[in-house]
């Protein structure tokens, strides 16, 4: 006799019922339900049927493995123990279907509460930005204030400095220089505070527009001893004149005036022909140069 698939129900093969029922069927019960399913599985009832032979197989097997007494009980205890395994693994699905919508439920919460580390995050992120806007509101409206004015419009050389805006400046301290475009290369504010440092302490040099710069003193008397004297480079001389002559400055007794080669006095000169001096000075110091050539 080949063994038995363990899947197959051998009650169900006979027409009984199975499980627990069908443990309690007597031999009588079980010997009519074969020869009731004998009679109509037999393959000479079913000629048509290919598989009347296997049918018929099937229920004679099944019915030797349940009137023996011994395979009956082993095969009711398969039976029992595949009641038990279906029972387990319902309850286990239920468990694991709980498990399941338990982390679900708490992976919700998880993500609807408020994470305190983000959140943190979250607000310094918000404080930055306010602080961003905040500092280019400032910048913008130190930009407005500080727009227009010589001492704002003053161009710093990569050796010299800078006043910046809003420095209060002793005007009596500087001095102003000027010189020509393209005549002996352009002075910068390393060379300007060699010239100056021998008529006293240089404590700023500030490259301007226009081939001019502001040569801040130590003294009021390094600017009146470097005013008109101090020349330069032959090749491109320099036109030095105080930014406030001293007789503007109010409490200030004004200096004996130095004159130009035309005898004019340098000291003194103020108000609208300001300008036309200094180029006049500038064009007589080209020449100069030009001669001793």
């Amino acid at each position: 006799m080949d063994l038995p698939s363990l899947q197959t129900d051998h009650y169900t093969i006979l027409g009984l019922p199975s499980g627990e029922e069908g443990s309690k069927l007597t031999i009588q019960e079980i010997n009519k339900a074969y020869k009731q399913k004998a009679l109509i599985l037999h393959p000479d009832k079913n000629p048509n049927d290919p598989n009347s032979h296997e049918k018929f197989t099937q229920l004679k097997s099944s019915y030797e493995i349940l009137k023996h007494e011994s395979s009956r009980k082993l095969f009711d205890d398969l039976l029992k123990i595949r009641r038990e395994k279906v029972v387990r693994d319902r309850q286990l699905d239920a468990k694991r279907r709980r498990m399941v919508s338990d982390l679900e439920q708490r992976e919700r919460a998880s993500f609807s509460a408020v994470d305190p580390e983000r959140e943190t995050k979250a607000k310094e992120e918000k404080i930055l930005r306010k602080l961003d806007e905040e500092v280019k509101k400032i910048r913008e409206m130190l930009a407005k204030k500080n727009k227009g004015g010589e001492d704002n419009d003053l161009k710093r050389d990569n050796n010299g400095g800078s006043f910046g805006p809003k420095v209060e400046l002793d005007k009596s301290r500087v001095l102003k220089v000027s010189w020509e475009k393209g005549v002996g290369g352009d002075y910068t504010a390393v060379r300007l505070r060699e010239l100056f440092r021998e008529f006293g302490e240089v404590e700023d040099v500030v490259i301007r527009k226009k081939r001019s710069a502001l040569i801040v003193m130590d003294s009021k008397e390094g600017v009146a001893a470097a005013t008109g004297v101090l020349i330069g480079d032959l090749s491109n001389p320099l036109l030095v004149l105080p930014l406030q002559p001293a007789s503007t400055i109010p409490g200030v007794r004004a200096q004996e005036p130095v004159a130009n080669n035309d005898g004019q006095p340098v000291g003194s000169v103020v108000g609208a022909g300001y300008q036309a001096f200094e180029n006049s000075v500038l064009e007589k110091l080209k020449k100069a140069a030009q001669k001793q050539k």
